[in-house]
C-alpha cells in the first residue's frame, strides 16, 4: 500500500493519452472528408454506372449510419480521454467495431468499389486499428490508477 501523500500525488497526475487525442482529432477530419468523398462517389456511380437503385439507397443509408456512429465514437473517446473516465472511453472502444465493420463493407462488399474508395477505406481501417490499440492502453492506465 502507498502512503496517503503518494496516493494523492498519483491520483493528481494527468493520465490522458496525447497520442490518442491527436488520433481522434485527425480521424474526425478524415471521417468528414471520407463521408463527403463517398457522397460524391455515390453520385458518380449512380449517374454513370448501372447501379441498382435499392443497392444505392442501402449504401447511402449505411453511409449516414456510419457517420452517426463515427461522430458518437469520437465524441465519447475524446470525452473519456480528456476527463480520464473509463466509461466513455469504453463506449468509444465498443463503437470502434461497428465503425470498422462498416468501413470493411465499403472496402469489400458494396456493389462497385472504386480504387479511390479502396484507398480511403484502408486508411480508415488503419485509423480504427491504431485507435483500438491506444484506447486499450489508455483504459489499462486508467484502471491501474483506480486501484490506488
Amino acid at each position: 500500500q502507498f502512503p496517503w501523500g503518494l496516493r494523492m500525488a498519483l491520483r493528481g497526475r494527468r493520465l490522458s493519452s496525447v497520442s490518442l487525442e491527436i488520433l481522434f482529432f485527425l480521424n474526425g477530419w478524415y471521417s468528414a472528408t471520407y463521408f463527403l468523398l463517398e457522397l460524391f462517389t455515390f453520385l458518380y456511380k449512380g449517374l454513370l454506372l448501372p447501379y441498382p437503385t435499392a443497392n444505392l439507397i442501402l449504401d447511402l443509408v449505411m453511409l449516414f449510419l456510419y457517420l452517426g456512429i463515427e461522430i458518437t465514437r469520437i465524441f465519447f473517446g475524446t470525452k473519456g480521454n480528456l476527463c480520464q473516465r473509463m466509461m466513455p472511453l469504453g463506449i468509444s472502444l465498443a463503437l470502434t467495431f461497428p465503425s470498422a465493420m462498416m468501413a470493411s463493407y465499403y472496402l469489400l462488399l458494396q456493389t462497385y468499389v472504386l480504387r479511390l474508395e479502396a484507398v480511403m477505406g484502408t486508411i480508415l481501417l488503419l485509423f480504427c486499428a491504431l485507435e483500438v490499440i491506444l484506447e486499450v492502453l489508455t483504459l489499462s492506465t486508467f484502471s491501474s490508477m483506480d486501484s490506488f
